[in-house]
């Protein structure tokens, strides 16, 4: 583990924002770090406002959607909304869809199966609109590089408007329109939004030709937040705004569907941690498992009883998910063992009976083990398919766009892609793929980093800058929770581990120069066999972030360690 102390910035940015603000001059540093200098940037940090979102119009193509959604509502078209099945893409399709049939009754979703059609536009979707009489597709999350489908599309006299956040290529499809902030022709002030974020700007655009104003909108910001927060896209601008308004709904007056997922939960207020590990994986679980359409059912009905039953079902698919989960993750780190791959540059498994809808969960867990870019392959008809993920700094779509020669097709970002190759291709990929990353990445890159943002004494640690720290949220993303760096640390003789296996770690620390003061609790989870380290009151530097711990009703301060030394 490399501990980084992030750059120091500008003493006198630090200062000049410290006086703005009254306020310490290690929060101010903090601030600099994220990016804001002035006390005007500071005021829409700390007091996100949704008149702070981009008109929609700005966006390139925006126009030429609108009409088209326009004339189709006109002329009594039937309007297909079509989504991939992962989290980004259910929450688009239930955000369009519902919207446009709290007005217009002709529209209908579609979500790929994930094993039968695979990720993206798929031909079987197209047909299915050309058998039922539908004139207009307006897909979501995906599309950027469907150009052939759009033509077989064409050749039927069906329509597409294209809303995807992904990297296009050098072509872009024959659509009516395609809104993608990341075409290098769009000059729309925020590229960073995930897939159901430019479905709002769609519908925020709708919206305002029928006299709507953004708080009219804003009910179906619980759906935005919770593709922003599985999206893992940067929590910034527009993201931040969207996300913290979203929680609020989340948080006070969520949709049936949201509210029955969260229902057995016992935390009062959810954060965007919750969202990330507690709702994002119920609703990727039915495209897993299952059929993303259920958590399309689940995100889009009203009747609160029916949500419920939804939820239940959708429960066991998570539960049926973490158990295939474990066991792929077992049989893959089997296999780099009898491989003796151990010491390789990436992680490349197969096999052929491995469940397509947890593969990319198994490779996030192999990086936790191996730190380095992995693909984890299973058999998908007559070829395979894989999910990768990346490690910190890698861009793994580089990597396989440089061995595309290879592959069939490949798709997606920096830290995680999905790809077909055919059977045969596999072993000669295999070593091109490790060949390009042993070539390509810095040493540096394969062990993993704690940035950490200041170095500070738990006598700056007050209640006025656990408050202040509150307001950074919600974090993600270039907004990551700030993690503190603090020497001298020693425990008063409270260490115990905790956990069925003792892998956790529970503390009691004060700073040697500050004896006389009392304690505060520490826990670092995984960090059961650093308790050497701490016994008999030895110092050590430990590196943490500031959380409140809430027990028997009373919240008070505690360290979450992330790491010791």
């Amino acid at each position: 583990m490399r501990w980084t102390l992030k750059p120091k910035p500008s003493e006198d940015k630090i200062k000049h924002l410290a006086q703005a603000l009254n306020v310490e001059h290690f929060v101010a540093q903090l601030l600099v770090q994220r990016g804001i200098e002035t006390f005007e940037e500071a005021k829409h940090f700390f007091r996100p406002s949704l008149e702070h979102l981009h008109d929609p119009y700005l966006m390139k193509d925006m126009e030429k959607a609108i009409e088209r959604i326009e004339n189709a509502i006109k002329n009594q078209e039937r309007i297909l909304v079509f989504g991939d099945y992962d989290v980004d893409g259910t929450t688009a399709v239930s955000l369009v869809s519902s919207y446009l049939k709290s007005f217009y009754p002709n529209v209908a979703t579609y979500i790929p199966d994930r094993y039968d059609e695979g990720y993206g536009v798929s031909f079987k979707g197209i047909d299915f609109a050309d058998d039922n009489g539908f004139s207009l597709i307006i897909a979501l999350d995906c599309g950027i590089k469907s150009i052939d489908h759009v033509a077989y599309a064409k050749e039927r006299n069906i329509d597409f408007i294209i809303c995807d956040h992904h990297r296009p290529g050098e072509t872009l499809p024959d659509a009516v329109a395609v809104l993608d902030p990341k075409r290098t022709d769009c000059n729309y002030p925020y590229d960073e939004l995930c897939g159901c974020g430019i479905g709002f700007k769609l519908i925020q655009a709708l919206g305002l030709n029928r006299n709507q104003t953004i708080e009219d909108l804003a009910p179906y910001l619980d759906l935005v937040a919770t593709a922003i927060a599985a999206d893992i896209v940067p929590m910034t601008g527009e993201n931040r705004v969207l996300a913290y308004f979203g929680l609020q709904v989340i948080n006070n007056n969520p949709r049936p569907g949201i509210k029955a997922l969260v229902h057995q939960i016992k935390k009062k207020t959810l954060d965007i941690t919750d969202v990330v590990f507690i709702i994002a994986p119920r609703i990727n679980a039915a495209g897993r498992i299952k059929h993303g359409n259920h958590a399309v059912e689940l995100l889009t009905e009203f009747d609160f009883e029916q949500a419920q039953q939804f939820a239940s079902e959708i429960e066991k698919y998570n539960a049926d998910r973490k158990d295939l989960d474990k066991q792929i993750t077992r049989e893959a780190f089997q296999q780099i063992e009898e491989n003796q791959e151990q010491e390789r540059f990436t992680t490349v498994v197969f096999q052929e009976d491995w469940h397509k809808g947890v593969i990319g969960i198994v490779a996030s867990r192999l990086i936790e083990s191996y730190y380095r870019p992995t693909l984890v392959f299973t058999k998908s008809g007559d070829k395979y398919a894989a999910s990768a993920r990346s490690v910190k700094g890698f861009d793994v779509y580089n990597a396989l766009e440089a061995c595309s020669e290879h592959l069939e097709q490949f798709g997606g970002h920096m830290y995680a892609a999905g790809m077909t190759i055919k059977a045969e291709n596999y072993p000669v990929f295999k070593e091109a793929f490790e060949k390009q990353v042993q070539e390509t990445i810095h040493p540096d890159q394969l062990v993993p980093e704690i940035e950490i943002d200041a170095e500070i004494n738990f006598s700056d640690i007050t209640p006025k800058l656990t408050r202040i720290l509150k307001q950074f949220e919600p974090f993600g993303p270039m907004n990551m929770t700030p993690v503190f760096l603090t020497k001298n640390v020693i425990d008063t003789g409270y260490a115990k581990k905790l956990g069925s296996e003792d892998e956790h770690l529970k503390l009691f620390v004060k700073q040697s120069r500050s004896l006389g003061t009392e304690g505060i609790a520490a826990i670092g989870f995984g960090l059961g066999n650093k308790i050497d380290l701490t016994t008999n009151q030895k110092p050590f530097q430990a590196v943490y972030c500031i959380d409140e711990n809430e027990w028997n009703g009373k919240v008070s301060t505690q360290l979450r360690l992330k790491s010791i030394q």
